[in-house]
């Protein structure tokens, strides 16, 4: 039987900083994801794969992501390997598969502020000799000035803290563990804004500094250690200053000569009462990008089936100048050269803080400022040959709100990391229908709070600006969203006979609004027309019409998928908070952060002009909400109470108007606490308020003329106040009845749980706890809606499969697949 609630769909951004995403050798990518671990399963077949599952554990953002073999030789591929986090709650995770999910295993206390960096490493006994007890070693940097070595013997479960090395005034950028090939021996490297490469090797019990590598002029940004095919240890550094250092360390030799050898450059090691010395060379210096490189990686090694090694050495780099670049040992030469570089040139981003290699060496990873992965895989005919390739996407800030367009097809979300998102599903012959980012519509220089759909291809947005914006689809968004959801869009919607609606838009040079490009225009200045000015050389154009039949890269995403702006509303003193739309999309209704007076402002869609205002409450309205009817438009508010406004028909102006017919105050009022969220039932019989004062109501009108007179007019309470134990920050609906006539609600709280209830208008007026969501926000949850459900079953009962989507504070959208008759 199937679960009542599965999750189908994740998204969300990754962390904009250095070290949060490693790539397993099982084939998940680990990134942080505000608060959360999110496993990220990507499939090179151009079928960009999906989010997994997001690890709840941290209070604080995540800044650094590492896998860790536990073991040499592990009962299943996955339960060898441990995820090491760290965040800013200045705690580290351990993270281990138990029951075939990913759960906290240990936490480590210790550090004094953000940990930046970890890294780890396991140290087998050989033949039983030294080490005498196999053990793992963990590294860890942190804003508190210091690197602390952590321990754990095999058969505990605890780490234990083994030493602790303080930096002074100074910051340990990044950390990296190895061991010496044949003594087992532990070697840590520690790169800072010191501008040097610290090497300690641990010496009985402690890690003691044997070296210091200088040569880099700024900040080290990144460093990692591989195996070359001689066995001597390769590090990799890379630095602010634009340059990456291969530094090898190799086992001296005394009968070899040392004429090119610096004394300082060698070091002891002593183990098992031996005494090895080691030498320290800068193998290679590789210049190439051109703006500060943030992570290198080298590309795990690669054998044939009879175990032989097959393929040179390679290192990943990814720069601030939006490229990544593959540097390759030349083996006959014994020179370093940049095999591939990928990336973009120009645009209006910024660059990538790191990198990946698969585990199969057929793709590549990064990650930027904008929160999102760029990933390339070589062709299958070509292996030298590398193409963008689909990837998962997602807000890197928190969600604010979410609206699905009238008939369910897509989903569009707003953030405030300033843009806003449309998602719909990617269909394709023989294969399951999989969520993807099909469109950036507005990318604002404001953070963005609200949405509403005033058609199927027209949102009205609001921000910290004061003005509303309308946006409506172009032609070349409304091609390719044919081609990839494969669902028809009437001739007449589209006008692709005219030139009525642009073909796309672009975003001018310090500029906030979308500028319309109609069929004909591109983002090349024309070489015919006269050049007065330098300036005249540059297009302020960025948009280039593009065909496409699989989700768009990020790169895309940015350039070609804008909305032109149709309108702006002025009116509002302060920022935008909530807006509605009338069912019919002929009337907006919105409302601004507000300490008095917080008025409710009605636009007419067709002519753009404020048609009313309606007043109500004394503090911020937190949200509107038309019923499915249009007669009514629901307000609650900061205030802690509701109002309930009824359209009434001016026949000189020939449009509707609302006018309050009940709301509550201190007497009416159930609530004690701002009320975060409302909704209509799917037949406008009751609408439902969730506040901060845990609770959970639903209302409705009634007969009893002797209760008129209040200000709650013909409406009461028609359920016991529901207590959700938190603050209850959204509300949603369903849009059916359950088989028994019952109502279900989606209520989110603000520890980031959904929780489902039936509700049953009868006389006990009793609510029954339904299914929880499992998988459910970390941090608190903004917006719940469920997705319109066809046409013929609209009036009906399901029976069947209806979908939920949420947004919450950390920065991830769900959608949730509800079996309505299991709930």
């Amino acid at each position: 039987m199937a679960a009542p609630c599965e999750t189908c769909f994740i998204c969300s951004g990754c962390n904009r900083l250095p070290n949060c995403v490693d790539w397993g050798s099982n084939g998940l990518i680990a990134f942080g994801a505000e608060n959360s671990l999110a496993l990220y399963k990507f499939h090179n077949n151009n079928a960009a794969g999906a989010i997994r599952n997001l690890l709840k554990g941290h209070k604080g953002k995540v800044h650094c992501v590492k896998w860790l073999q536990q073991n040499l030789k592990p009962a299943k591929a996955e339960d060898g390997l441990e995820i090491i986090s760290g965040a800013a709650d200045n705690e580290i995770i351990i993270w281990r598969i138990q029951n075939g999910i990913h759960q906290a295993q240990s936490h480590l206390q210790g550090h004094n502020g953000v940990v930046t960096a970890v890294d780890g490493v396991y140290i087998p006994s050989v033949d039983g000799s030294f080490p005498e007890r196999p053990h793992t070693l963990l590294a860890s940097a942190s804003v508190d000035s210091t690197v602390k070595i952590w321990q754990r013997n095999e058969g505990e479960e605890a780490f234990q803290l083994l030493q602790s090395i303080s930096f002074g005034n100074g910051f340990a950028l990044d950390v990296a563990l190895a061991i010496f090939p044949v003594s087992h021996v532990p070697i840590l490297a520690i790169g800072g804004d010191d501008t040097r490469v610290h090497l300690y090797v641990l010496q009985g019990t402690e890690f003691i500094e044997v070296q210091t590598l200088r040569g880099h002029e700024d900040w080290i940004r990144g460093l990692e250690f591989a195996v070359d095919d001689c066995g001597d240890l390769l590090l990799a550094s890379c630095s602010q200053d634009c340059f990456i250092r291969l530094w090898r360390i190799t086992r001296d030799k005394p009968e070899e000569s040392s004429s090119i050898k610096l004394k300082g450059n060698i070091f002891t090691v002593s183990y098992k009462d031996i005494e090895a010395k080691y030498v320290v060379t800068l193998e290679s210096l590789l210049a190439g990008h051109e703006q500060w490189i943030y992570g290198v990686h080298w590309q795990p090694p690669i054998y044939s089936d009879n175990g032989d090694k097959h393929q040179p050495m390679c290192l990943l780099s990814a720069s601030m100048d939006k490229t990544m670049i593959i540097w390759q040992l030349d083996v006959e030469t014994g020179v370093w050269v940049d095999k591939v570089r990928v990336g973009e040139v120009g645009g209006n981003t910024l660059g990538l803080y790191g990198c990946q290699f698969a585990p199969d060496g057929k793709t590549i990873l990064a990650h930027g400022y904008q929160g999102a992965f760029h990933v390339w895989s070589s062709s299958r005919e070509d292996e030298s040959l590398w193409e963008p390739a689909v990837t998962v996407s997602g807000h890197f800030q928190s969600v604010e709100d979410i609206v699905w367009d009238p008939e369910g097809s897509f989903l569009v979300s707003v953030s405030k990391d300033q843009t806003t998102r449309l998602f719909a599903p990617w269909r394709r012959d023989n294969k399951q229908a999989t969520w993807h980012e099909l469109a950036r519509p507005q990318v604002h220089g404001y953070d963005m709070q609200c949405l509403a759909m005033i058609g199927r291809f027209k949102y009205v947005s609001g921000a910290d600006e004061k003005v509303l914006r309308a946006f409506e689809a172009p032609v070349n968004f409304l091609n390719n969203f044919q081609q990839i959801t494969k669902e028809e869009i009437n001739k007449e919607t589209l006008k692709l006979a005219g030139q009525t609606i642009p073909e796309g838009a672009s975003v001018p040079a310090l500029g906030l609004s979308n500028k319309a490009i109609y069929q004909g225009e591109s983002g090349v200045a024309s070489c015919d027309r006269e050049i007065t000015h330098p300036s005249d050389q540059y297009s302020d154009i960025f948009f280039e019409p593009v065909t496409l039949l699989t989700p768009p890269t990020e790169e895309h995403l940015l350039q070609n998928t804008l909305w032109p702006e149709t309108q702006k509303l002025y009116g509002h003193g302060f920022e935008i908070f909530a807006i509605a739309s009338h069912p019919a999309g002929t009337l907006i209704a919105s409302a601004c952060k507000q300490t008095e007076h917080a008025n409710i402002m009605l636009w007419d869609t067709t002519t753009w002009r404020q048609v009313g205002e309606l007043s109500a409450h004394s503090l911020t309205v937190t949200q509107l909400a038309f019923s499915h009817s249009g007669k009514f438009l629901l307000a609650v508010s900061r205030d802690r109470t509701w109002s309930l406004f009824e359209a009434v028909q001016k026949q000189e102006e020939k449009s509707h108007l609302y006018q309050k017919v009940a709301c509550t105050d201190r007497k009416t009022g159930l609530h004690t606490r701002i009320i975060w969220s409302c909704s209509w039932a799917h037949n406008d019989q009751y609408f439902a308020t969730s506040s901060r004062d845990k609770k959970v109501i639903i209302w409705g009108s009634h007969n009893d003329e002797s209760q008129s007179s209040s200000c709650l007019g013909n409406y009461r309470a028609h359920s016991t106040p529901l207590d959700v134990g938190v603050s209850a920050t959204a509300v949603d609906f369903a849009p059916v009845t359950c088989p028994v006539g019952s109502y279900v609600l989606a209520v989110g709280l603000e520890p980031g749980n959904i929780l489902l209830y039936k509700w049953t208008p009868d006389s006990s007026q009793e609510w029954i706890k339904g299914s929880q969501i499992l998988l459910g926000h970390t941090m608190t949850v903004k917006r719940l809606r469920w997705r319109p459900v066809k046409k013929n079953q609209e009036k009906g009962v399901n029976t069947g499969t209806i979908e939920l989507a949420s947004c919450s504070t950390d920065c991830s959208l769900y959608i949730h697949r509800i079996q309505l008759d299991q709930v």
